[in-house]
């Protein structure tokens, strides 16, 4: 169901950051944090797990995005009847805030930007955004994070504040992700029908949400008649 580019010109690029432009490699601290408490076998479950009280966590208001990470290795850890580090979510914020950009985005987004206004839509605070931003090489028309809004991704209120901070409606914008559930469910239900899963194995390719599967920028951007 490819965009149709001779038809429709997006007003924005929007982007999920995290995972998406910028690497997300949080699984080799957790392995460092836990050690040898979590067996071999159950490994993958433990972090899957994380992955999904973190989703848990940012579902009410806004707080800041290092306590989520130590709130939500915490809850994982007390159910495997794991000790948690008290500085957990210290050492994953220092771990976000020095990854750099995916190999395959820098260019393919440096061209983008060329033709169509970027914007970020994180799941973040503002001080990682200030610097993960710049490793990205390309000109973003806006940058908005859950601080901003006052809330994170699922949440309606967060795609909400993006809409309104840029005076648009949902069909102004093709937005591109990494993640289903934090992104594309919401969006879609919201009226987002201009969605591009960037699948990069975060989330299994699901049904029913109206968006397109690439697995590069370059691909987007033949789709964008770049």
């Amino acid at each position: 169901m490819p965009i149709p580019s001779l038809q429709f010109r997006p007003k924005y690029v929007s982007f999920d950051c995290y995972g998406t432009l910028i690497e997300y490699p949080i699984t080799p601290i957790t392995h460092e944090l836990v050690g040898d408490q979590i067996p071999a076998e159950h490994w993958d479950q433990f972090v899957r797990e994380f992955r999904g009280y973190r989703y848990d966590q940012v579902r009410g208001k806004y707080y800041p995005y290092e306590q989520v990470l130590q709130d939500s290795f915490e809850r994982v850890c007390r159910k495997w009847g794991v000790k948690a580090a008290p500085d957990a979510g210290k050492r994953f914020a220092d771990g976000v805030r020095s990854w750099g950009p995916h190999p395959d985005v820098v260019e393919p987004l440096k061209k983008m930007g060329e033709h169509y206004k970027l914007v970020i839509l994180s799941n973040a605070d503002d001080s990682f955004l200030a610097e993960s931003v710049p490793r990205l090489g390309a000109d973003f028309h806006a940058v908005f994070t859950a601080e901003q809004a006052g809330y994170y991704k699922p949440r309606y209120a967060a795609f909400e504040y993006m809409l309104d901070q840029l005076d648009a409606s949902p069909e102004d914008f093709v937005h591109v992700a990494s993640h289903t559930r934090y992104d594309h469910m919401s969006m879609h239900d919201m009226g987002f029908r201009n969605l591009i899963l960037l699948d990069r194995g975060y989330d299994p390719v699901t049904h029913g949400y109206d968006y397109v599967t690439v697995k590069s920028l370059d691909e987007l951007n033949t789709m964008l008649g770049i």
